[in-house]
């Protein structure tokens, strides 16, 4: 019976993998898709309720894809914000993409466009879909329309909620807190797949340092003291395991 069960998980594996790339993909991105969809939609509603044109929402979608920037970015927009603390903003935002290129599979991706786009659709969702997937399963065509499907569900939800932010009426609220959802329920994952509460304490650690020494320059500070501690740390984890070996 345990045979005959091995040899039939093993059929259905080969029969996946011979189906087109982009079915393939599809069936990877859609549960994550699920959960884009609604967030892009809460983007959108948010870019028309801050007073932007609903044309904007395509524009953070399309050019910036970036989930938790995205949101900071309407709010800076819509303040005018002085671009350099922009700038800055979205370096330590974003600078945990760092790390994520040391395991991405980018190396399958051949074509130079191809891969181009790749680097530039790294989210977190692609990056979690990546690592949690069989590598044998991911060829580079995957990954590519993977990360089409997962930038297709964040750009048309936006598209949805601009246009449904219209009529819907400025008294609702709480619509920015849908990604800070995501990430307490993406970290409390992440927590229980890790070994040890070292990096939650140091984002928690962090957060505090930087409200009380700067409370309207919390994120900037608090993010910049993390990405600190990220960088000694995988620097320190290296040094040590290069020493054990």
């Amino acid at each position: 019976m345990i045979e005959s069960s091995t040899s039939a998980d093993t059929t259905a594996v080969d029969a996946a993998r011979q189906s087109p790339a982009w079915r393939r993909a599809f069936a990877l991105s859609l549960p994550v898709g699920i959960g884009l969809l609604p967030l892009g939609i809460a983007l959108g509603v948010l870019v028309v309720q801050q007073g932007l044109n609903p044309w904007w929402a395509l524009v953070f979608t399309s050019l910036i894809y970036a989930g938790s920037l995205e949101f900071i970015a309407v709010g800076m927009v819509a303040a005018m914000t002085p671009l350099p603390y922009v700038a800055l903003t979205a370096l330590l935002v974003n600078f945990r993409h760092v790390f994520y290129a040391l395991s991405f599979p980018l190396n399958k991706v051949q074509n130079p466009f191809a891969r181009f786009y790749s680097m530039f659709a790294l989210t977190d969702e692609a990056y979690a879909m990546s690592v949690t997937t069989d590598p044998k399963a991911l060829s580079g065509r995957v990954i590519v329309f993977s990360q089409l499907f997962l930038h297709g569900y964040w750009v048309g939800g936006a598209i949805l909620g601009a246009t449904a932010g219209q009529w819907i009426p400025d008294s609702i609220v709480g619509m920015d807190f849908a990604l800070t959802a995501l990430f307490v329920v993406l970290s409390i994952e992440a927590m229980r797949a890790q070994s040890g509460y070292t990096v939650p304490a140091a984002a928690v650690t962090c957060a505090l340092v930087a409200r009380l020494i700067a409370p309207e320059h919390v994120l900037p500070i608090a993010m910049g003291g993390f990405v600190t501690f990220l960088i000694i740390r995988y620097f320190a984890t290296s040094r040590k395991a290069a020493v054990d070996a």
